[in-house]
C-alpha cells in the first residue's frame, strides 16, 4: 500500500483531534474530488512497517481521540488487505481510540466483500462524492448522498444506524 500523507493533527475529518492517513489510489475519480492527487496508485510513498509504527505512536498520544483513514480510496481492492491489517493493529495497539473511515463504497457493499473489516471501524462515511449533491453545510461529508454511519450500533442492530455525534466523548 502507498499513502499520500499523514496529518499528525486533524480536526476536519472526524470529531476531536485526530491523526489522518490518506491512502493512495482510487478508481472512482469523482468529479471535483477533494483529493485528486491521491488517485494514482503509484503516487505518494510506501507505507512500510516504520511508517505504520510511527502512525501508531502518533495515535497513542494522550490528546488524540482517534484516527481517520481516507484517500484516495482505502477499500479499493489494491488497498483493502493492507488497510484491514492496519485497522486491526490500531484497535489492538491504540485502545480507547476510535477509527473513522471514509469510503466511496456503500456499507452494504463493504458488508458483502469484507464483513470482517466492519468490527474495526467505529464511524464509516460511505458513498461516492457526487458534485451535484455537494453541500458545504454538511458535517464530515461532502455530498448529501453520503452517510455518517455508527458501525458498531449498525452491527448490533442489524440495520443502518447513523452516527449522532459525540458518542466518543463520554468520560468516566
Amino acid at each position: 500500500m502507498r499513502y499520500a500523507q499523514i496529518r499528525k493533527t486533524d480536526i476536519a475529518n472526524g470529531e476531536g483531534i485526530r491523526v489522518s492517513l490518506y491512502v493512495q489510489g482510487c478508481h472512482r475519480h469523482c468529479i471535483n474530488c477533494f483529493n485528486p492527487e491521491t488517485w494514482d496508485f503509484s503516487g505518494g510513498k510506501e507505507f512500510d512497517k516504520d511508517v505504520e509504527n510511527n502512525l501508531i505512536e502518533l495515535v497513542n498520544q494522550p490528546h488524540i481521540v482517534g484516527v481517520t483513514i481516507l484517500g484516495g480510496e482505502p477499500l479499493e481492492i489494491e488497498n483493502r488487505e493492507d488497510v484491514s491489517k492496519l485497522l486491526k493493529r490500531i484497535k489492538e495497539c491504540c485502545q480507547n481510540k476510535n477509527i473513522w473511515l471514509y469510503s466511496s463504497f456503500l456499507y452494504e457493499e463493504i458488508e458483502k466483500f469484507d464483513e470482517e473489516l466492519l468490527p474495526y471501524i467505529d464511524v464509516l462515511i460511505d458513498g461516492p462524492f457526487i458534485d451535484r449533491l455537494k453541500d458545504r453545510k454538511l458535517r464530515f461529508r461532502g455530498s448529501s448522498n453520503q452517510r455518517v454511519i455508527d458501525v458498531q450500533k449498525t452491527l448490533e442492530n442489524k440495520k443502518i444506524i447513523l452516527y449522532n455525534g459525540s458518542r466518543f466523548y463520554e468520560h468516566d
